[in-house]
């Protein structure tokens, strides 16, 4: 699916007389020639891999197999459900399920690319906290992820969704984007609401930097995805307040790309730079690989 902007997805939909997930589901169509029924099916079967890949990370309490991480989103749910987090429960659950469904990335389980690996926490932690939350449908759910899957075409159309292209902002900063404008759909915000939030997310993450520790993605990308999934539903929200992004969302998403041509190399995935060689990052890198002075 190539749609080449936000705009022209607002106004195609518009122009048509629908809403923005039959637009984008149209779009899908036209291009690979699989039928709508076929496309939802998939897209329900999609989320249903999602689930399960957050129901087994809350309950794994064990390290990755790098002993880099584990156990963080058993933690955190845990801490969750005792009632003390200083967050709302709807917050703290897509906190849990974001860091989960990376967990489960790190300990090799079956997930979802959301846009990419590294951050296939963020749509799925944003959406299913969602759902239980206000009690929305799996068909409610399906629509809204083929919202965001209409803004990680243009996303990657325009600019992209590679760490090693255009740093973590290409790959966290996306997935904050789609989950911020799927959640305003969800919550019956209008389009130029849902496309608001979008940008506000991504405007957000500008810059960030993909320095994961011993080449892995594990460290930061982790904790990373918890805390943009907490940022996609701050956008979101702030979007339902009918705050815009002054810069258009097409233009953000332009800004991102240019930002990532100039970052460094070193922290473009390559693990040269950043937290990948702090002391402590270069010393789990000997650690995990057996290098020796």
């Amino acid at each position: 699916m190539k749609i080449p902007s936000i705009q022209s997805m607002l106004d195609g939909a518009h122009g048509n007389h629908q809403t923005l997930w039959q637009y984008v589901l149209q779009s899908e169509f036209l291009d690979s020639g699989v039928p709508a029924e076929k496309l939802i099916e998939r897209v329900l079967s999609t989320y249903s891999i999602m689930k399960k890949a957050v129901e087994n990370g809350i309950r794994e309490n064990g390290p990755s197999l790098s002993g880099l991480t584990g156990g963080d989103a058993f933690k955190y749910n845990t801490y969750m459900i005792s009632g003390r987090s200083l967050l709302s429960s709807f917050n703290a659950r897509a906190i849990a399920y974001a860091i989960a469904t990376n967990e489960q990335n790190a300990s090799m389980g079956v997930i979802v690319a959301a846009p990419t690996a590294g951050a296939s926490g963020i749509l799925p932690g944003v959406l299913i906290a969602a759902q239980q939350e206000f009690g929305f449908s799996d068909e409610d759910i399906v629509h809204s992820l083929i919202v965001a899957s209409g803004i990680g075409a243009v996303i990657a159309t325009r600019a992209t969704v590679s760490g090693a292209a255009g740093g973590c902002q290409a790959e966290v900063g996306s997935a904050a984007s789609m989950a911020a404008g799927a959640l305003t759909f969800l919550l019956g915000g209008n389009d130029e609401q849902v496309v608001h939030a979008s940008a506000l997310a991504l405007k957000n993450s500008l810059g960030l930097a993909c320095d994961p520790v011993a080449g892995l993605v594990e460290v930061p990308c982790i904790k990373r995805n918890g805390v943009y999934a907490s940022m996609a539903i701050t956008a979101c929200d702030m979007a339902l307040a009918g705050i815009k992004s002054v810069i258009p969302p097409d233009e953000v998403i332009d800004a991102m790309f240019q930002i990532g041509s100039i970052l460094p190399s070193s922290i473009r995935e390559t693990a040269e730079g950043g937290l990948a060689i702090t002391p402590t990052g270069i010393e789990a890198k000997k650690r995990i690989f057996g290098i020796k002075e």
